[in-house]
């Protein structure tokens, strides 16, 4: 649960800020009345706030607690965030950050929602950036920036994460770290189907799908295939879609609206499905599509991941190498990663003591040890090009082509009603890849999130 402060508002103060909260939450979960899925928060929350999130935060006599929640993870990459958070609390012995592991994203959300309406907000949150939107609209953290502009940190970001934290004219939040969707491939598969170029467009991919898929056993059926496609409707599927919607020149929301039947998007599904058609790539399983056993055991000689993967598929001894997205009217790929946002608790002594850890996640002693440990990109330009950080990527040339990426690497959309238009284009999507038209399907979902979101 969340660690309050012992700093507390008078009550009358505290009475008319929870009203608001209460006010702004009731908003939020009114636009999502009509589906299921907003049934189950609500219900979700009044079940965890009848349990009581009980407070246990505290000032110390001599050090100031902060909290801060996080869904890291696989387990390795949660100890070393650690490392690095016992690091930054023995270097600065007035202020001790607590990091708590909460669950991955589906479980962090309620617990979330709850912790606004109860006061029990954490210090330091981190997730995904396409929460910004909720976030402001529930007046739950605090726009950065002024103090950004004032911190020397601020000029060694990378200028292509201010899209991840600018909403509205403001930043909300801090870059932990950023990622981009490349093509991992076997080259000894390549090797071995006569493929001595990679593909540049999507009709080379086509075709080196061609060239890469086997009937071994002569049954008529592929035994081999060229790629692996993400089944499904979830985040996964629509964050790797998304690097062909970029590429064939389209978007997700026009003029403040969801827009999802554009050419881009169209097109987009189309080369998927096309592939499918042609049986030169396969369906991963039901929201599998980040497994990597089919490219490991040779199933398929490609699959859609990001520099995460770099440190298992080294310990597997499998041959890999990777490159860019192929180009549909343009270069296009997706940033992943999390960010940090500054939680409002109404204590200015906390909150000024969680400004001076988000000044040290954005350092280069910070990003260059993230880097190392998780293959994460660092979003510190003083990192990326620091000797240290140079010598990992001349030992991981992988890392080069994610690198070169984020020159035209793009965020998803900020907007509030992001998480709506996800599921809307998941279920696209998933159609898509068992068969239906891709302008029907689009449609379809626009017609849903426009009803979901009361926009007709």
């Amino acid at each position: 649960m969340a660690i309050a402060f012992t700093h507390r508002q008078n009550n009358r103060k505290s009475r008319v800020g929870n009203a608001h909260l209460t006010q702004s939450i009731s908003r939020f979960l009114t636009k999502f009345k009509k589906t299921y899925f907003g049934i189950i928060i609500i219900l979700l929350c009044t079940l965890l706030l009848l349990n009581g999130c009980q407070s246990s935060s505290k000032i110390t006599q001599n050090s100031i607690h902060l909290t801060l929640w996080h869904g890291i993870n696989p387990p390795p990459n949660r100890e070393g965030f650690q490392t690095l958070v016992d690091r930054f609390n023995q270097n600065n012995p007035n202020i001790e950050v607590e990091a708590l592991y909460v669950g991955q994203a589906d479980q962090q959300l309620p617990k979330l929602l709850t912790a606004i309406v109860g006061n029990t907000v954490p210090d330091l949150l981190w997730f995904s950036p396409m929460l910004t939107g909720q976030l402001v609209e529930l007046g739950a953290i605090h726009p950065l920036e002024t103090w950004l502009e004032t911190n020397p940190h601020k000029a060694d970001i990378n200028p292509v994460m201010f899209e991840t934290m600018e909403l509205d004219g403001h930043l909300w939040s801090i870059p932990m770290a950023t990622n981009n969707v490349g093509i991992f491939y076997r080259p000894s598969l390549f090797e071995a189907a006569g493929i001595t170029e990679i593909p540049q467009t999507w009709d080379d991919l086509r075709e080196v799908c061609r060239q890469l898929t086997r009937d071994e056993n002569g049954d008529g059926e592929p035994d081999k295939y060229g790629m692996l496609l993400p089944l499904g409707k979830g985040e996964w599927t629509v964050f790797t879609w998304l690097p062909f919607l970029y590429s064939g020149g389209g978007d997700l929301v026009e003029k403040g609206e969801p827009n999802l039947v554009n050419d881009g998007a169209i097109a987009a599904l189309e080369l998927w499905q096309n592939l499918l058609k042609e049986r030169i790539a396969m369906n991963s399983q039901p929201e599998r599509g980040y497994e990597n056993d089919p490219l490991l055991s040779g199933k398929v000689a490609m699959q859609l991941t990001g520099p995460w993967t770099l440190g298992y598929l080294q310990e597997t001894g499998v041959d890999f190498d990777v490159f860019p997205i192929p180009e549909g009217k343009r270069r296009g790929t997706v940033l992943g990663g999390e960010n940090l946002f500054l939680m409002k608790t109404g204590n200015t002594v906390t909150e000024r003591a969680a400004l001076e850890f988000l000044d040290y996640i954005m350092g280069e002693e910070f990003q260059i040890k993230w880097a190392l440990d998780t293959g994460y990109l660092p979003i510190n330009l003083k990192a990326q090009n620091s000797e240290t950080y140079r010598q990992f990527v001349a030992e991981n040339p992988v890392l080069q082509v994610f690198l070169e990426q984020m020159q035209w690497a793009r965020s998803r959309p900020l907007v509030t009603g992001y998480p709506r238009i996800s599921e809307s284009l998941g279920r696209a999507i998933e159609a898509t890849l068992l068969g239906k038209d891709p302008r029907k399907a689009l449609q379809a979902s626009q017609d849903r999130l426009e009803w979901i979101l009361n926009l007709k």
